[in-house]
């Protein structure tokens, strides 16, 4: 609304934390606003807006007119019908549920708006907030089906300290209104404890969504829905997942807010930099929990196995690709073996065959393959659907599995790592460096790692960060089973 509020800022600095290159666009349509909307109310000033995408490190703000944006002419025709020349179809059954029942038009023209965007920035990922959900599945959609060369990212929905999701409307609101709105959020979250004691009926939930949110005496209820998340279709049972959708009024002011159902196990995903012990914490994490330990690891040591088998040069990438997207790897637990589980690929045991040296030499180039990674994090998800996986590395939170329930972010400062790893040398009585070095060789391999062009590692917007120089690994495993139990089964108290 050509304002700044802490939502947008806090997808520019995911952005920032991610890429090289980020543009902020700006871009105040009356299209896509009712026509007696609040638009007029929105605070609208460009120059503190500039200051503050240069304070948070933003390369450049576009932020054309309409002439500049459509052209004059079609302007002109827009001015006089209200209504795009070009529209982008887009699937009924997305457009005719939840906010398209207050602004029909609204997702027709935000499509072709995003459409122009593209073409004109030409962007390799765009931000979006999980906020609003319908704009960000409609969007995904048409990513999908009309081949657009750009990544979506979905960011967490960012909220003010009493839960409720930040907007430019809330500026709108007296300090009475705040406080009832609060509910809103936390209503969603008692709903989620009730979906997650075992109920799965759509009436039953939305009907406790509604029964909470008459608490506050000023809210009205505009609509309540449980939709799948990705096509929007209303449901009646949630199977694998759901999005509790709601909108009420306050007011005048319209607030929206959402939360997602998943029918599953819960994900625990761990992150860190090389040598904060992500994996010896992550196997005696999914120990203590009851959880099976996904080892991502092990899953590219397989490829390489296979790779070595078929006698694949490393410079091959096409034959390596062809063999990575027919192969099929699998996973048991079995506390017995190195890293707690055993590895199949294509129907064979290789468990201790992806240990040897020859296979280790080559697992770092194999996982530099793009279309190994893409084929291998396909299938890490698949195992993702079921739940109930503790998983590390150094995208899980980001890329992989961004709906986990509970994300980790583990760290220590590069000395402490470089002290462990010498007491690991010394510890299998192999050559070693002086601390210095050792040092060195981390801040580079933290260099390379947070800059790959592909799967980068990175904190998670949402991630919990540990900082583990003054633990030891049982008290790390105690501290992630602890916030494990209370993220997910205490009460949410905001």
């Amino acid at each position: 609304m050509g304002a700044s509020y802490a939502e947008h800022i806090s997808l520019i600095q995911l952005s920032r934390r991610e890429s090289e290159i980020v543009v902020v666009s700006i871009f105040v349509n009356s299209l896509l606003c009712e026509p007696n909307s609040d638009l007029g109310q929105h605070s609208y000033q460009l120059d503190e807006v500039y200051k503050l995408c240069q304070k948070l490190g933003v390369n450049a703000v576009f932020s054309p007119t309409k002439g500049e944006f459509y052209g004059q002419e079609q302007t002109v025709a827009l001015e006089q019908s209200q209504n795009l020349i070009t529209q982008v179809l887009l699937p009924t059954t997305m457009t005719s549920v939840l906010w398209s029942q207050q602004q029909p038009e609204y997702f027709q023209n935000l499509a072709t708006i995003f459409i122009k965007l593209l073409n004109i920035v030409q962007p390799a990922k765009v931000y979006f907030s999980q906020k609003d959900y319908q704009q960000l599945a409609i969007i995904r959609r048409l990513v999908a089906d009309l081949n657009l060369p750009v990544k979506i990212v979905t960011c967490p929905i960012a909220r003010e300290e009493s839960g409720l999701a930040c907007s430019s409307s809330n500026e709108h609101l007296t300090e009475s209104q705040k406080a009832q709105a609060q509910i809103i959020y936390k209503s969603l979250c008692r709903v989620k404890q009730t979906f997650q004691a075992g109920e799965r009926d759509h009436h039953v939930l939305i009907d406790a969504l509604k029964s909470e949110l008459t608490l506050a005496r000023e809210l009205e209820v505009k609509y309540i829905e449980l939709v799948n998340p990705t096509t929007l279709i209303p449901i009646v049972q949630v199977k694998t997942s759901g999005l509790l959708v709601v909108a009420v009024n306050l007011g005048s002011t319209i607030l929206t807010d959402n939360i997602l159902l998943l029918n599953r196990k819960p994900i625990v995903a761990i992150d860190g930099p090389a040598g904060a012990g992500k994996s010896t914490v992550t196997r005696q994490v999914a120990k203590t929990l009851g959880l099976m330990y996904l080892d991502t690891g092990a899953m590219y040591r397989a490829v390489a196995w296979r790779v070595q088998q078929a006698g694949i040069k490393l410079t091959d990438q096409p034959a390596i690709a062809e063999l990575v997207s027919q192969s099929q790897i699998y996973l048991t637990e079995d506390e017995k073996s190195q890293s707690g589980v055993r590895v199949w690929i294509d129907g064979e045991e290789v468990t201790k065959a992806i240990r040897s040296p020859e296979v280790t030499a080559k697992v770092s180039a194999i996982a530099a393959v793009p279309v190994v990674r893409q084929e291998l994090v396909k299938q890490q998800q698949l195992w993702g659907a079921k739940g109930g996986i503790v998983v590390e590395g150094r995208d899980i939170g980001t890329n992989v599995f961004p709906d986990a329930e509970l994300k980790i972010f583990l760290t220590a400062s590069v000395a402490e790592r470089a002290r462990r790893r010498l007491q690991d040398f010394k510890a299998q009585k192999l050559p070693s460096m002086s601390l210095e070095q050792l040092e060195q060789e981390i801040q580079q391999r933290d260099f390379t790692d947070s800059t790959r062009a592909i799967s980068p590692l990175q904190k998670a917007a949402d991630a919990i960060e540990i900082e583990t120089d003054s633990l030891n690994i049982a008290e790390v495993t105690e501290l992630i089973v602890s916030l494990y139990h209370q993220r997910l089964y205490t009460s949410v108290e905001v």
